[in-house]
This record gives structure tokens, C-alpha cells and sequence, in this order.
């Protein structure tokens, strides 16, 4: 007989909360990444147009701007006593 166990491992709060923290910078990824998907798929119908090459600059800009705006944050860590205990 097979017993099943319901699944009780997964991200914590603290994971959770820096997923939720870095999504801007994944969004903005995601952006670039559907650029460079028009990118090629124009490829294929005669070539990338002005606008392709300026939506591709634009989600590189911003990948670059949310990047920096999340290194400028102060970092959330545990403070050490709380780990040492």
C-alpha cells in the first residue's frame, strides 16, 4: 500500500520575501528576453524593424536602471546575534 504525505517543504518567508523583492529586476529580464525573441522571430520575416531594435535598447536600459535601483537598497539580514544564537 502506498502512503502519501502531503508536501510540507517549500520556500520560506524569508525566500518568499526576496523573490518578492527581486521581481522587478526578473519583470524587467523577462522583457529583455521577449525583445530578443522579436528579435529573431523578425529575423525570419524580412528582418528586425526600427522599432524591434529600439523595444530591445529600451528593456536593456531597464534592466540595467532596476538592477541598480536594487543594488542601492539596503540589504535585509539577520543580525548576527540572532544567528549565533
Amino acid at each position: 500500500m502506498k502512503k502519501t504525505h502531503p508536501i510540507t517543504v517549500g520556500p520560506s518567508a524569508a525566500d518568499l520575501d526576496a523573490i518578492e523583492a527581486e521581481w522587478p529586476l526578473i519583470e524587467a529580464e523577462l522583457s529583455l528576453l521577449d525583445a530578443e525573441i522579436a528579435l529573431i522571430n523578425a529575423a525570419d520575416h524580412g528582418g528586425p524593424t526600427v522599432l524591434n531594435w529600439r523595444r530591445l535598447r529600451r528593456a536593456e536600459a531597464r534592466v540595467t536602471r532596476v538592477a541598480v535601483e536594487l543594488l542601492a537598497r539596503p540589504a535585509v539580514r539577520p543580525s548576527v546575534r540572532k544567528l549565533a544564537a
